[in-house]
């Protein structure tokens, strides 16, 4: 058995520096204790309904308020960081029309695999040099990240809701080790967003009510990856060629001009994801989309949401030679399919073709979902 450290610094500092042989960003800690008036503010975002279609949001909430109500042992919360930080701006990846935009952080490997592999190492080493117990969560659990690191002093909720850091900027990843352990806090993190509003006027959809609140119902973050039917035809335009996430609010942050580009190789974009041409994309089946986004967050949300997204993409191209492969998939087998490639043609098509191509060959077309998007 090794040897237990017992003096709590000791041991906090020991783990900052095999936190950064990991290649993590920046490590924290705070108590594992969250106040009151952050789960009132949850309970305030799921009552306006601002969760959308996240049901388990709801669900979850009574253990959701603090990481104590979750796991009543634990004292510390270690918050750490994984800046994914890329290399270009991806704003200019939004006037490629006829390619499609993937949020950064989905260029590459799942980052919950990749850093939690990260955790787990840490929490078998400070499990054996502490002797408390810990338990690790990567995004994976009814647990307030963004409410903990700002106690701990990594950053804070910037106007746009997500956390900003005086160093990593707006791109990083949160992680979070709980632990029966009682460690020395850092000190938490001021507001330093001011009057700036650059993530507020940016935001195509209109998904902040007001600075600081998030109305995800909006967010074409949550319209591309967590909403599963019919995306809202006043969000289709301003998705303009994002088919899967958004990265608009973080873009614009000034704070990232501080930030250096990501250390972990595995979150550094794939060349064939950054823009992927829309034509090629509109032909994968179930096996060519679970191939090329294997080991990918993208795989997530299934082969028929994502084509829901590129033909929404597709309509906004005025991209006329996309509109084969647009036609092909008026007679795939998923109905949502179906509607959004009836969407599509009826943005790249004048009202003559519309009209013969409608009348030539809609074998599905008493399908709702399909109905509705002919009658639109």
């Amino acid at each position: 058995m090794p040897t237990l450290i017992s003096d709590k610094a000791v041991l906090a500092a020991s783990l900052r520096q095999r936190a950064d042989a990991e290649q993590v960003s920046m490590l924290r800690i705070t108590g594992a204790a969250l106040p009151s008036e952050i789960g009132e503010r949850l309970d305030g975002f799921v009552r306006a309904g601002f969760h959308g279609d996240m049901g388990w949001m709801e669900e979850t909430a009574s253990r959701r308020r603090s990481p104590d109500a979750m796991w009543p042992e634990a004292r510390s919360a270690v918050v750490m960081a994984l800046s994914y930080t890329p290399d270009s701006d991806p704003m200019a990846r939004l006037a490629e029309a006829s390619t499609g935009n993937i949020s950064v952080y989905a260029l590459n490997r799942d980052y919950h695999d990749v850093f939690k592999g990260k955790l787990k190492r840490l929490a078998q080493w400070f499990a054996q040099a502490s002797g408390a117990d810990v338990k690790i969560f990567v995004d994976t659990a009814p647990l307030m990240e963004k409410p903990l690191a700002a106690r701990s002093g990594m950053g804070w909720q910037g106007k746009h809701t997500n956390l900003v850091s005086r160093e990593l900027g707006s791109w990083f990843f949160l992680g979070v080790m709980l632990t029966s352990a009682a460690l020395p806090h850092d000190a938490a993190e001021t507001d330093h967003c001011g009057s700036c509003r650059n993530c507020l006027d940016i935001c195509p959809t209109g998904a902040f009510p007001a600075p600081y609140q998030l109305d995800a119902r909006r967010c074409i973050s949550y319209l591309t990856i967590e909403h599963k039917g019919t995306i809202p035809v006043e969000f289709r335009r301003p998705m303009g060629n994002r088919i899967y996430g958004c990265d608009d609010c973080l873009s614009v942050c000034p704070w990232n001009k501080f930030a250096g580009a990501a250390r972990e190789a595995k979150l550094q974009a794939r060349a064939d994801l950054l823009a992927p041409p829309l034509a090629t994309l509109l032909t994968l089946d179930d096996a060519a989309f679970r191939a090329l986004f294997s080991g990918s967050p993208v795989k997530r949300i299934g082969r028929n949401r994502f084509l829901r997204n590129c033909l929404i993409a597709a309509g906004n191209s005025s991209d006329a030679a996309l509109v084969p492969a647009v036609t092909r998939l008026l007679t795939d087998d998923d109905a949502l399919v179906r509607a959004m490639a009836v969407w599509a043609l009826t943005q790249l098509l004048d009202h003559g073709a519309l009209a013969e191509l409608r009348a030539g060959h809609l074998p599905r077309e008493q399908d709702d979902t399909v109905k509705q998007e002919w009658a639109a």
